[in-house]
C-alpha cells in the first residue's frame, strides 16, 4: 500500500498538535484533574485530542479513530474493528508535562486491520520529530534512523519507565535479573526509550501496563529502523498491554529472561 499521503498527513497532525502543546507547557494556567484510573489529564491533551479528532473527521471522514482522551475503556478488539484506524495520544508523558519536564510527545498511528503501519512521535519540547510508515524507513529530523548492532545482552542498554510499573505489575524481580544481565541500565522514560532504540543509542527498551495509543506510533518506528517490537512476552504489535522493543540481535534473550 502507499502511505505517502497519510504519512504527510499524520506529519501535518502532529504540527498542529505542536502548536497546541506548546502553547501551554508551563503555563501558569494550566489545568490539570484526575481521571477515573487515578492518571493526570491536563487541559493540553484534551485540546490536542480534538483538534486531531476533529480533522480527522473532516479530512479522513471514513476512518475510525482511538484516543486516550475521548475513548471509553476499550480493548484491542476494539482497536483493531476498523480497516483504517487512527490511534493518537495526544501527550504521551503528561507526568512530565505538567511538571514542565520535556521529555513528553504526542503519538500518532494509523493502524490498517489492526496492524500499525504509519507512526508519528512528535516531541516540540525536545525539538525532536520521528516518523516511519511501512516500506519507507524510520527517520528524524536528523536523517535516517538505525537500531544498533550490539548483539549480547552483556554490552546492551537498556531503559525502562518506572520501578513502580515493574512492582505494580509482579515484575520487579524480572527488571532486577534483566538488570544484572545487561552493561548499564537507566530510566529515559516514555516514548524517548524507544526512539532512542530507533536512533541505536539504546539496545532494549520495555515497561508493563501500558495501552495501544501508548504503544501504536513506536511500532513502525522501531521496526523500520531494523528492531523489534513485541509485548514483554512476546506478542507482536501494541495490543497486549505491554512493550519491549529491542534492535532485534538482543530480543530473544530478553523475552527469555522476562519469561522464567
Amino acid at each position: 500500500m502507499d502511505l505517502s499521503a497519510d504519512l504527510d498527513f499524520a506529519r501535518s497532525l502532529a504540527d498542529t498538535a505542536d502548536a497546541i502543546s506548546l502553547e501551554r507547557f508551563r503555563a501558569a494556567d494550566l489545568h490539570v484533574s484526575k481521571k477515573a484510573d487515578s492518571t493526570h489529564v491536563t487541559d493540553a491533551d484534551q485540546a490536542v485530542e480534538r483538534a486531531l479528532r476533529e480533522r480527522l473527521a473532516a479530512e479522513r471522514p471514513d476512518d475510525a479513530f482511538l484516543g486516550e482522551e475521548t475513548t471509553a475503556d476499550t480493548g484491542a478488539e476494539a482497536v483493531s474493528e476498523g480497516h483504517r484506524q487512527w490511534v493518537v495520544d495526544p501527550i504521551d508523558g503528561t507526568a512530565n508535562y505538567l511538571r514542565g519536564v520535556p521529555v513528553w510527545a504526542t503519538l500518532i498511528s494509523l493502524a490498517v486491520d489492526g496492524r500499525p503501519v504509519l507512526g508519528v512521535v512528535s516531541a516540540p519540547a525536545l525539538g525532536k520529530r520521528w516518523w516511519a510508515a511501512e516500506g519507507q524507513g524510520a527517520h528524524s529530523f536528523d536523517g535516517p534512523l538505525r537500531v544498533s548492532g550490539v548483539d549480547s545482552l552483556a554490552d546492551a542498554s537498556l531503559s525502562y519507565n518506572s520501578i513502580q510499573q515493574w512492582d505494580d505489575d509482579d515484575r520487579l524481580d524480572t527488571l532486577i535479573e534483566l538488570s544484572r544481565k545487561v552493561w548499564r541500565t537507566r530510566a529515559y522514560g516514555d516514548m524517548w526509550s524507544y526512539m532512542l532504540v530507533a536512533e541505536g543509542v539504546l539496545d532494549i527498551a520495555g515497561e508493563p501496563d501500558l495501552k495501544p495509543w501508548d504503544m501504536a506510533a513506536l511500532v513502525p518506528i522501531v521496526e523500520e529502523a531494523g528492531g523489534r517490537f513485541t509485548s514483554l512476552d512476546g506478542d507482536p504489535g501494541p495490543w497486549h498491554g505491554s512493550a519491549l522493543a529491542t534492535n532485534g540481535l538482543v530480543h530473544d534473550a530478553v523475552v527469555e529472561v522476562i519469561r522464567r
